[in-house]
């Protein structure tokens, strides 16, 4: 298994990513459909992507009959860690703080949010003492 730092998905990898966590192992056919609520693309395109990431590593195909499912090698969480860590050290010059505050000015923040923040800021300090 690669380094979870390794995952680096396109916008259409990550989007096959999410339908695998949510319901693999799934076909080519039940992730078309699920791509397809969203916008137009074809079964082929989708096939295509598929084999591309079982190259990558990036899913694991098994043939069941002469359906072939694919699952999703990374865990959700680790390529999540990992998009993260790009946009915080790319955009963000290495800056949680900066991160933050740019999501919390973003639009209008919900005071049960802003109250759970408060808690898990108290908790850091208190570790750090």
């Amino acid at each position: 298994m690669k380094d979870p730092n390794i995952y680096q998905p396109s916008e259409v990898e990550l989007e096959i990513l999410q339908i695998l966590w949510e319901k693999q192992p799934a076909s080519v056919r039940t992730v078309h459909e699920q791509i397809l609520q969203n916008r137009e693309v074809s079964y082929t395109t989708v096939l295509t992507f598929l084999q591309r990431m079982t190259e990558k590593e990036m899913v694991r195909r098994h043939k069941q009959g002469k359906v072939h499912y694919y699952e999703a090698v990374p865990k959700e969480a680790e390529v999540q860690e990992s998009l993260f860590k790009r946009l915080l050290n790319t955009a963000y010059k290495g800056s949680a703080m900066k991160m933050v505050m740019h999501a919390l000015g973003q639009g209008k923040v919900d005071q049960a949010e802003l109250e759970k923040l408060q808690e898990w800021l108290v908790q850091q300090k208190q570790k750090d003492e």
